[in-house]
């Protein structure tokens, strides 16, 4: 364990993943009402990606984009956040851009994606195989990666590429059913990603996934904390439970008026990474991922809505607090 937080202290990732263009609508208006929409970064790896930056760490992103002008988007809208793109290869032919429309409010939430023909599912072992791994501290992606090829195979090179360069495995389970050719080959194909990684971060439904059913994934999680040093099972309004060192930590929320539900477990994990990297211990560094979620849910907009030093720091100054676990 000690060697997978002197990793993650280093502040410096390499994080797998798509990065996508997002449209949202204004705050509580429909999508059949809306007359404007704002358009933000989004996918889940660059929003992580862009969350650690935006909180003092440093990133890079492993992607392919779209040859085009949305791709180009993406690629500058990393670029500002501060993540590093040099491993941010672009693809052209009918190859697209991942695109989300989502509504920003809370009751009746909308989120369309579209993901034909995506572009970062054309991530190949060439290019993970270009990354230098003594570069950084360690590896994080999120599951929908391993969703098709060459993308799952090239993920899986990624993580024999940096266990061998001694990086600890952060792995957020993401589980996005419309990604994949079916359930069987999700809960397969998951299950052994998350047997080879050293942090593995997913909300209640998707260690029930990975078990067989929702009812089974507290003992997932538990089980799985068994080899990993880090386990967290999160379970919305109700907190999380983090398996570590043979112990459990209990974590509530913290309770704000949401504005939509879209980006809380990117901020989570950014929160969580960038904190145990500054030096707070676990529970410390869960509350803080946590208040990270809920700064994220209260403002339009993925990646533009996370938190950055002082947005966190005037949070938690002024919140009267998390919730009891």
């Amino acid at each position: 364990m000690t060697n997978v937080f002197a990793g993650i202290a280093q502040n410096n990732f390499l994080v797998i993943g798509r990065a996508g263009i997002d449209f949202f609508t204004d705050a509580g208006v429909a999508a059949e009402d809306a007359e404007r929409v704002s358009v933000g970064l989004g996918g889940s790896s660059a929003n992580i990606a862009a969350g650690i930056c935006k909180l003092g760490g440093r990133a890079a992103l492993v992607t392919r984009v779209s040859d085009d002008s949305v791709g180009s988007y993406c690629i500058g809208q990393l670029r500002r956040y501060g993540v590093d793109t040099e491993y941010v290869t672009p693809i052209g032919g009918e190859y697209r851009n991942s695109l989300a429309f989502y509504e920003s409010r809370v009751e009746g939430h909308r989120n369309v994606i579209y993901r034909n023909g995506a572009a970062d599912f054309q991530m190949d072992e060439a290019d993970v195989a270009a990354v230098n791994y003594a570069k950084f501290g360690a590896l994080i992606t999120a599951g929908t990666v391993f969703a098709a090829e060459p993308s799952r195979s090239a993920t899986f090179k990624a993580f024999e590429l940096a266990k061998a360069a001694g990086l600890p495995i952060i792995f957020d389970v993401d589980y996005r059913p419309y990604s994949w050719p079916s359930p069987q080959v999700a809960e397969e194909v998951l299950s052994k990603a998350a047997d080879m990684c050293d942090v593995i971060v997913g909300n209640d439904e998707e260690f029930g996934f990975m078990a067989g059913g929702i009812d089974k994934g507290l003992d997932k999680a538990r089980a799985l904390a068994s080899q990993a040093a880090v386990v967290v099972y999160k379970m919305g309004e109700k907190g999380a439970i983090t398996f570590a060192d043979d112990t459990e930590i209990r974590t509530g929320i913290y309770p704000v008026d949401a504005l939509k539900p879209t980006g809380a477990g990117d901020s989570f994990m950014a929160g969580l990474m960038t904190s145990l990297a500054n030096g707070y211990d676990l529970k410390q560094s869960l509350l803080r991922g946590s208040a990270c979620a809920s700064i994220t849910v209260s403002k339009p907009g993925c990646a533009p809505a996370m938190a950055n030093i002082a947005t966190l720091d005037d949070f938690l100054k002024h919140h009267p607090g998390p919730t009891s676990a």
